[in-house]
């Protein structure tokens, strides 16, 4: 994209951002990490992610995430590319070898065999291997939502978290989503980490020059903190105490150990330090809603349609998902990037 374009959607916005259409956040996205010397099928998977966060407004892992894509790619760690490759463990259960590549092309070779194996046998997992994944979980699973099926993400993320009760990092970060497909409209999904905020989004408040609501973090000397700087040199603490801590193992086991891949202590003694995603596998499960039940697909559907219409009666209830759908309904006319963002992209994009 070139200066003048930027300008020209950049336009009547507010000082110190930036309007970008989502085809010039795709191609800045491609373009810088092309740049950098990453392979096209992979810098275009990446840049879809990215536009598709961008257009969510889920800014923590949309432009902001080319900095650690490219320190990845110019570092040697990332394999610039290899291909990944899919194969079958059984009928119903797949792996992506993602050959130390970016997750987002591994994941775009998997995740259509898992819904056409899902609907196939009526269950199916996905186990991505060999990954360095920096992308949102729920876009992971919204094709196989929208087809029809109900479906789990699970991914261990950058080790900075506490144990409930300790102060050192132990655990990643261990996102996880759940989509339930819907007749007609947006599916239900949720992804959120079991840390209480994701790293990304204690990166982006230490840019901004923000602090953290208090029960996020530790410093490095153990006691509770609300400055991002001192929260990424300590670490992070889970949501809900003793319960996301639990579910935060849980995740570790099962896109760890039980697919055959690193935790997030091992990804750590693997990391060269520069910034860049943690290397590890990521879990999928789909289920096809019409082997089950006695009753009409379309009857146990209606329930879940109800379930919804009766929580959204109650004033204040946001369905998760909602913020993103509306988000991406309004990201037709642009999305608002940082200048101080969007000129540190553009300079990373010029050759090393």
């Amino acid at each position: 994209m070139s200066d003048s374009a930027a300008s020209a959607t950049s336009a009547a916005v507010e000082p110190g951002m930036v309007r970008l259409s989502l085809a010039e956040v795709h191609a800045l996205a491609r373009d810088t990490l092309v740049g950098a010397g990453l392979g096209v099928p992979h810098a275009e998977a990446i840049a879809r992610s990215i536009a598709r966060a961008e257009a969510d407004e889920c800014h923590s892992h949309g432009l902001y995430r080319l900095i650690g894509y490219v320190a990845s790619v110019r570092s040697g760690k990332a394999e610039r590319t290899a291909l990944p490759v899919l194969t079958r463990a059984t009928s119903a259960v797949l792996r992506v070898d993602a050959r130390r590549g970016f997750a987002p092309l591994a994941i775009e070779t998997g995740v259509p065999a898992l819904i056409e194996a899902a609907r196939t046998y009526g269950i199916a997992a996905l186990a991505i291997h060999d990954c360095y994944h920096f992308s949102a979980l729920w876009a992971d699973i919204e094709p196989a939502v929208e087809a029809g099926l109900a479906a789990w993400c699970f991914t261990v993320g950058q080790c900075c978290v506490a144990p409930a009760g300790g102060a050192r990092p132990l655990l990643g970060t261990n996102p996880m989503a759940f989509g339930w497909p819907v007749p007609q409209g947006q599916p239900f999904i949720f992804d959120f980490a079991t840390s209480a905020a994701a790293r990304g989004e204690i990166e982006l408040k230490r840019r901004a020059g923000a602090t953290l609501p208090p029960g996020w973090a530790v410093g490095p000397e153990g006691a509770p903190t609300t400055d991002p700087a001192s929260a990424l040199a300590g670490a992070l603490l889970p949501f809900g105490g003793h319960k996301g801590s639990a579910l935060s193992m849980m995740v570790e086991l099962i896109a760890g150990p039980l697919i055959g891949d690193l935790t997030s202590r091992q990804a750590l003694a693997a990391e060269n330090g520069d910034g860049g995603p943690p290397l590890g596998g990521e879990l999928f499960v789909a289920i096809d809603p019409a082997v089950f039940g006695t009753e009409s697909l379309a009857s146990r559907l209606a329930e879940g349609e109800a379930l919804f219409a009766a929580a959204r009666e109650q004033p204040g209830v946001r369905l998760p998902g909602e913020r993103r759908y509306a988000a991406r309904a309004r990201s037709g006319n642009g999305v608002l990037v940082p200048a101080t963002l969007y000129a540190e992209l553009k300079a990373l994009g010029r050759p090393a």
